[in-house]
């Protein structure tokens, strides 16, 4: 019997209530090829593990049973759950020792497509954190939903059997995989997406990846972005190509107007011949899917936004760093020159508005994550932007990207790089409340 302990409400009632929803972490075999299985830890048996699907503002409570051998936590990505509840030992949020169980109760809120997923450190050990399948969508329902459609579809892009390599070179650490996957299974391996010509099908695409940046493309059809990270854009806009960072969400609408069998993938030929893709195959057609050359249109997230310019709060400069810990090793990260937990905190007070200033000095693009909070995108280099709300923004390569934030959820925030092997060595922070 596993102990069980309750977070977010407290007396005898809350204690007595049933959970909405149980999350069991435990072994997960994956099957992305037919005949290579790849073992992992994920929840529920699956990979993902279930969706869960919330109306806004309804509270729910999920049990989380740790059946593995070490201690975990499961994070609530994009929700504003309290810092007990939210899932980061670095916030407050206690472990999930083996075999015990907490129960975690928050309002669901914002709406949109959320996620859930590990929060531990994995360092160099690639069987933890975001490298497993413990992750899955959660879905808070709006109470308008943003675009009519006819068939809807949750598609998790994720890699499988990780290993680390330097690229043949004397450079430091990076981590690759054997085989990518949609919903767990690699490109032709698993069931095509089935729709009709003139049906309107809205895609709602996670990149669940540790550590990889992806840019697909729909073979024969465009892409109608309606919400980023589950935040609506102001005016929807069509595009052939969707760029996600580690941990970013797209939702968009496909029309389908050109019958045939197709493949929805990744536009590098490498990685989807490794298995990022998935078929969509139109009613009374058959055949090969077919796959035709992707736009090379860049991706810059102002074209979502309006050209207008923003208020701006007190300014906060965050530098990030890179720091060569030697060949065949991990490099370090640091923000404004200190790798956690040595790193200074981004001190704001409730009610302010604020105007981070992401300076990447490095030559890798970071998808960077704030906790409980979103931000507004307010510059990209040299582009003024506004419109787009995001809590996940991916800086790019030597390039300083500016957000306003407004300080409205108070208490303890982790903010880090969302590439786990960033994370893991220095680059995180907490914002925190004065």
């Amino acid at each position: 019997m596993h102990r069980r302990e309750f977070l977010g409400l407290v007396g005898a009632a809350a204690l007595a209530q049933q959970p909405d929803y149980t999350l069991r972490i435990g072994p997960v075999t994956v099957e992305p090829v037919k005949g290579k299985f790849f073992k992992t830890i994920g929840y529920n048996g699956t990979a993902p593990g279930p969706l869960i699907r919330v109306p806004e503002g309804k509270t729910v409570t999920i049990e989380v049973v740790n059946g593995s051998d070490i201690a975990e936590l499961c994070h609530w990505h994009g929700l504003y759950a309290p810092p007990l509840v939210d899932g980061a030992m670095e916030e407050g949020t206690p472990m999930i020792p083996p075999g015990a169980a907490k129960t975690y109760s928050f309002v669901a809120r914002p709406a949109g497509t959320r996620w859930y997923h590990s929060h531990i450190s994995a360092e160099r050990n690639l069987k933890r954190g975001t490298y497993n399948a413990q992750s899955g969508f959660f879905y808070v329902e709006p109470k308008n939903e943003p675009g009519a459609f006819d068939q809807e579809f949750f598609l998790y892009m994720k890699e499988w059997d990780p290993y680390f390599t330097t690229g043949g070179g004397e450079a430091g650490l990076e981590v690759m995989y054997k085989y990518n996957s949609i919903d767990g299974k690699s490109l032709g391996h698993g069931e095509p997406l089935r729709v009709r010509e003139g049906q309107r099908v809205l895609l709602r695409i996670l990149n669940a990846s540790a550590t990889l940046h992806r840019r697909i493309a729909c073979a024969g059809h465009t892409f109608t972005v309606l919400t980023m990270d589950g935040n609506p854009l102001s005016s929807p806009r069509e595009t052939p190509i969707l760029e996600l960072g580690p941990a970013e969400r797209i939702d968009a609408i496909v029309t389908m107007s050109n019958p045939g069998v197709w493949i929805l993938g990744e536009t590098d030929d490498k990685e989807r011949a490794k298995g990022l893709g998935i078929v969509i195959e139109y009613a009374n057609k058959s055949g090969e899917p077919a796959w035709t050359r992707p736009s090379t249109e860049p991706w810059n997230y102002a074209a979502f936004g309006t050209n207008a310019a923003t208020q701006e709060g007190e300014r906060i400069p965050l530098v990030f760093e890179k720091k060569f810990a030697g060949s065949r090793w991990v490099d370090n990260w640091t923000i404004n020159g200190k790798s956690w937990p040595k790193t200074d905190h981004i001190r704001v007070s409730e009610g302010r508005r604020y105007r981070l200033i992401f300076d990447n000095r490095s030559d890798e693009a970071h998808p960077i994550h704030l906790h409980r909070h979103m931000f507004e995108l307010a510059k990209i280099g040299n582009t003024v932007t506004a419109g787009v709300f995001k809590d996940v923004v991916v800086v790019p390569a030597k390039t300083p990207v500016e957000v306003n934030l407004v300080a409205s959820n108070p208490g303890p925030s982790l903010f880090h790089c969302h590439q786990q092997l960033h994370m893991d060595y220095g680059f995180m922070t907490l914002l925190e409340y004065v």
